[in-house]
């Protein structure tokens, strides 16, 4: 018998869930997930238990009264509107401009369901990621952190931005859609003995990583993520933000690893990647048999991979040649095959004409009654022989 337990329920509401007057109240509404656990009890026998978890809205990250777009600080004497940037006679550089991000997202304290959950293929929410939503429940994208199964297209990130061909000369911005790039630059570190401990407790919060190699001199790290969509996602939830020592973080995409076991790596990784595609395509008993893992499959090619030649063990592709040919003298074959004598009846095979009888009859059909088919060989007319000639001048 299974056990059932029930979360506890859903924490009261905020501030910003009362209703404002007496006419009108705030409606929260939440989801439910179940978790199937086994677990083991008293008796030492194995029970299924099932465990509903009451998923929470997502909360405004900040006061949608307060909350405004103001234009950065002038630098120049254009501003443009399209890219939120100042161009035009300014002479600062970019690199040492930088000003700290007003905000920073918190994942277990801001995530949770919105309207974009029950919309499959939606995006996650750019400003969500930089900790500035003020719409918490009610917004259009997704405020979560990206898994393994939210695939997009190449040509978009995970914020449904469009990507380009080439990077930008300071490798900022959305990326390029012509390699699949899952490692930041991460500079202006301040230099201490544990920069590796404090980069990885940072990051970490945005997804699994894979690896982080530190330049400890420059105050330089290279964080690689194992899915693509989560390194996009710390991309923009780390910009401009701090560590453990208040300095502003200059966060864009790294170039290629010129590292020949770093190329090694990534190719061994897109050859896996293409592996486990073949696998999940092809039955369970090939591939089993294929890589070796089936015993029974085994022995029998021993035995049966001689063809009765001793010492003889025959390549994979004769092997699998054979095994292919076994397969199509089936009886499922046999039986096609004399389905397909069945229909074309006595006409094709008895008259040994190039035409079946089904080709025939359409012929028939198509000509009219007064044009007549025949299939057989053509006989000679039966009567006199006519029509001789002779080797008189008069003929």
């Amino acid at each position: 018998m299974a056990d059932v337990d029930t979360a506890a329920p859903a924490p009261a509401p905020g501030p910003g869930d009362e209703p404002s007057n007496g006419s009108s109240s705030a409606v929260v509404t939440t989801t439910t997930t179940t978790d199937a656990i086994i677990t083991t009890n008293a008796e030492g026998k194995k029970v299924k238990r099932i465990v509903r978890k009451k998923r929470r809205p997502a909360r405004p990250q900040v006061d949608p009264g307060t909350f405004k777009s103001e234009p950065p600080p002038q630098t120049g004497t254009i501003f443009n509107i399209w890219y939120n940037k100042w161009s035009g006679g300014d002479r600062e550089d970019k690199y040492l401009s930088k000003h700290a991000a007003p905000s920073r997202c918190s994942i277990a304290r801001d995530s949770g369901f919105t309207r974009a959950d029950s919309v499959p293929g939606s995006y996650f929410c750019l400003f969500f990621a930089r900790g500035l939503c003020p719409k918490g429940q009610d917004c259009e994208y997704l405020h979560r952190l990206p898994g393994l199964h939210d695939i997009f297209n190449p040509n978009v990130d995970c914020f449904g931005r469009d990507k380009h061909s080439d990077y930008r000369d300071d490798m900022g911005g959305v990326g390029s859609f012509m390699r699949q790039n899952r490692t930041l630059y991460v500079g202006r570190i301040h230099v201490s003995d544990d920069i590796e401990e404090i980069v990885s407790r940072h990051f970490q919060e945005w997804g699994q990583i894979d690896r982080i190699r530190v330049l400890n001199q420059r105050g330089v790290a290279f964080v690689t993520y194992t899915n693509e969509a989560n390194s996009q996602f710390a991309k923009e939830a780390m910009a401009h933000q701090a560590l453990d020592h208040s300095e502003i973080l200059n966060v864009r995409w790294a170039t290629v690893d010129p590292n020949p076991q770093a190329q090694k790596r990534e190719a061994h990784r897109i050859e896996e990647q293409a592996a486990e595609a073949i696998r999940a395509a092809l039955p369970a008993s090939y591939v089993a048999e294929i890589e070796g893992r089936d015993v029974d499959a085994k022995k029998r090619r021993k035995i049966e991979g001689g063809f009765g030649l001793h010492g003889y063990d025959a390549p994979d592709d004769v092997w699998y040649a054979k095994e292919k040919a076994a397969q199509l003298e089936g009886p499922e074959q046999q039986r096609l095959l004399e389905a397909a004598d069945a229909n074309n009846g006595a006409g094709a095979g008895a008259q040994g004409g190039i035409l079946s009888g089904a080709t025939l009859a359409a012929l028939r059909g198509a000509a009219g009654p007064a044009i007549t088919f025949t299939a057989g060989k053509k006989e000679r007319a039966a009567g006199p022989l006519v029509g001789y000639g002779s080797d008189e001048d008069s003929d």
